[in-house]
């Protein structure tokens, strides 16, 4: 008995070190197809090349809601922990990362991934070249773990595009949740210059008109040394109750770069909390969420990725146990037609270690999931707040409700 134990034993450590030996480079399918098996399950990355979020000096200084490394660290974890599972299931899983410098690169590897075989890929890409790839392979399933703004879910509405990171008006909403429910209602807003930083803005206004707070000023800021910026560079002078016309009971900072606003708190006119893009912050993840097994996920992943989990590590790694799950569902080979019906199932869900099951909203793929209200430290809550009602799911208060999105599927 106990040596039947021990082959048994060894079968599953082989099967996870053959998983985690799989070519990882654009040479990954050389000479063998990732397909070549009925039960094998071959996941894509297509990231970006030289990605220059994650320069060390960036990440040393651990931005809010910046990436701290690369996606395949959760996949990596998502993989481990579903080990055994799979070799029951006689399932192996492949990952096989690609890299792209631009749009186009990012629709070409999607090319060559689809026709090796793949049965789903995850995008760490922006808006842009999110838009170029899925346009190239629309049979595929693609979930987005990597990029937040609003046109990367809105965007032609592809039945094949999913989104396991929270978008941008998902975290606004969140906010200004978090603010009416402290009566923080007078809010003055501070923002970067940058097109990615006005396209926030607007969802930040529209967040707060949605929860009748008042904005008592926009004031736009610059990252610069030059004397004759010195007012919007100044943070003292930025948010003087003369510049500003009035008094506020918060700061909202948008900073999409995250530099300038890391220098807010502690140094405004008046003292008053920061929120936004530093102080109190809403994300999908936060290493020292302490509910729900969440400190055990976050033990795993530091384990193996050997740095804190980010809300881009948790979206990628809950994007792979979407995979996993959606394989593991079904006898057979995951083909890619088989892993987007059960995705886009409404009866399919996920546990995510945030105390609620998860799903995909019918109409843009979006993950509903809570978000975590985070000064870095410490999660002070969770968001929807106790008390924001709506007629079929609470969570659909955050990001944009199927009465407003141009994409029309079912719920």
């Amino acid at each position: 008995m106990r040596t039947s134990i021990r082959l048994c034993k060894l079968a599953v450590v082989a099967t996870v070190i053959l998983t985690r030996l799989a070519p990882a480079g654009p040479a990954a399918n050389a000479g063998a197809s990732p397909a070549a098996s009925a039960a094998t399950l071959a996941i894509g990355i297509v990231q970006r090349a030289d990605d220059d979020r994650l320069d060390p000096a960036r990440i040393a200084l651990a931005y809010p809601g910046q990436p701290g490394g690369r996606a395949r660290d959760g996949v990596d974890l998502a993989i481990e922990e579903s080990r055994f599972e799979l070799a029951t299931a006689g399932l192996q899983v492949q990952v096989h990362v690609r890299d792209a410098a631009s749009a186009q690169g990012a629709s070409e590897q999607l090319r060559q991934l689809d026709k090796a075989g793949v049965s789903a890929a995850l995008l760490d890409l922006p808006a842009a070249w999110i838009a170029s790839g899925v346009s190239s392979v629309r049979a595929l399933p693609l979930i987005n773990v990597g990029e937040g703004a609003e046109a990367a879910q809105l965007a032609g509405c592809p039945a094949n595009l999913f989104h396991t990171l929270p978008s941008d008006r998902m975290r606004a909403d969140a906010m200004a949740q978090a603010l009416l429910v402290r009566k923080w209602m007078r809010v003055l807003v501070v923002h970067g210059p940058g097109a990615q930083d006005a396209a926030r803005l607007a969802l930040t206004q529209a967040a707060l008109k949605r929860y009748g707070l008042k904005q008592v000023a926009a004031r736009p800021f610059r990252l610069s040394a030059d004397p004759r910026e010195r007012e919007q560079a100044n943070p003292l002078l930025l948010t003087g109750p003369a510049a500003v016309g009035g008094d506020y009971d918060v700061v909202w900072a948008i900073d999409s770069d995250g530099e300038f606003a890391r220098t807010l708190p502690y140094r405004l006119a008046l003292p008053r909390p920061v929120v936004g893009d530093a102080g109190l912050t809403a994300q999908a993840w936060a290493p020292h969420f302490e509910r729900f097994g969440a400190p055990q996920l976050a033990r795993r992943f530091a384990r193996v990725a050997q740095r804190p989990m980010t809300g881009h590590d948790w979206a990628a790694y809950i994007a792979t146990k979407a995979l996993l799950q959606a394989a593991l569902a079904q006898p057979g080979a995951p083909t890619p037609a088989r892993l987007g019906a059960v995705l886009s199932g409404p009866d399919f869900t996920l546990d995510g270690f945030k105390g609620v099951r998860l799903s995909f909203r019918g109409w843009d793929h979006q993950l509903r999931q809570p978000l975590l209200l985070t000064d870095g430290v410490a999660v002070i809550g969770t968001v929807p707040v106790e008390g924001v009602l709506h007629p079929r799911n609470v969570l659909d208060t955050l990001g944009t409700d199927a009465p407003e999105s141009p994409c029309r599927s079912a719920p």
